[in-house]
């Protein structure tokens, strides 16, 4: 009797850990292509709350735009709240670190959606992570400073390259608000090589134009669709000194085993801007976008 106790513990302890397995391996792999999406009837797009792309209240340009695309699909649209630190991870099932242009893999981490899309900027670090669709944005990094800043705004000369090595000069032995791993990141610009002195900020990406103006640093960095928020929600508070990087710009992300799910959104993006959609949802949101980049969108 005492061995068959034995026996039957033992089978359920094997039984327990074999589905626990089977569990866990669901988890790490609950994402797929566009049969899987179809099949499961549900778009997840995974989104951080980011200037006006994801407000966090229920709406924002990229929000929008998923849920045309999850009606397009024939599915349900559900958000799945994420973070900068784990948008890349719960797309494609690996943790991540960039190393300058490359990337070290952390760790295994469960999927958590199909698709992630809140104002994300085309890097080099991240394509060896998830492919990007079309463009959707245009954006460059800026630097910022507060309206009372002795520091005034350069003249622009007509050619980037130029008007960077302006800006740069006029950072030499101030502090620089950065965030770490995210385009404004100060190391991607070599801000220490012209005399700057970088600080990296660990908030939110929503909090840096907030930081600034309480003094936080002398000087930030800003790419253009939060800096155009930040001049909307707090005029005459920031003022913009120049570019320090070359145009940039923005896409919505799928994991690298997602193909056709990426080429079916090209398809629904392209319609989008024929029929005027995707245009109305930029004037709704970035209205002031249209005076510093007109040419992304003759292109439309």
């Amino acid at each position: 009797m005492e061995l068959s106790k034995k026996l039957v513990h033992s089978m359920t302890v094997r039984t327990f850990l074999a589905v626990l397995s089977v569990v866990l391996s669901m988890g790490f792999a609950f994402g797929g292509d566009l049969p899987e999406v179809k099949e499961k009837d549900v778009l997840r797009h995974l989104g951080t709350p980011y200037a006006n792309f994801v407000t966090g209240s229920g709406d924002g340009m990229d929000v929008e735009l998923m849920k045309l695309f999850a009606q397009q699909l024939g599915v349900r649209y559900e958000f799945v709240e994420t973070s900068w630190e784990n948008l890349f991870g719960d797309l494609t099932g690996q943790k991540v670190k960039p190393v300058g242009n490359q990337i070290e893999i952390l760790s295994n981490v469960p999927i958590k959606g199909d698709v992630a899309a809140n104002g994300i900027t085309v890097l080099p670090w991240r394509e060896k992570v998830v492919d990007y669709s079309t463009p959707t944005f245009p954006t460059q990094v800026w630097l910022v400073v507060r309206a009372d800043s002795s520091v005034k705004p350069i003249k622009p000369s007509g050619q980037i390259a130029k008007d960077i090595a302006m800006v740069k000069k006029l950072m030499k032995e101030r502090s620089v608000l950065g965030v770490p791993n995210t385009c404004l990141d100060p190391s991607l610009y070599k801000i220490d090589e012209c005399g700057a002195k970088p600080k990296l900020f660990n908030g939110n990406l929503n909090e840096v134009a907030p930081a600034i103006m309480n003094g936080e640093a002398e000087m930030t960095l800003l790419d253009v669709p939060d800096a155009l928020i930040a001049l909307e929600k707090w005029p005459g508070k920031i003022k913009i000194i120049g570019p320090i990087s070359q145009m940039q710009e923005m896409g919505t992300v799928f994991a690298k085993s997602s193909p056709q799910l990426r080429e079916a959104f090209n398809q629904f993006l392209k319609q989008r801007k024929r029929d005027g959609t995707y245009l109305r949802l930029v004037k709704k949101y970035y209205p002031l976008v249209f005076s510093y980049y007109p040419e992304f969108f003759k292109k439309m």
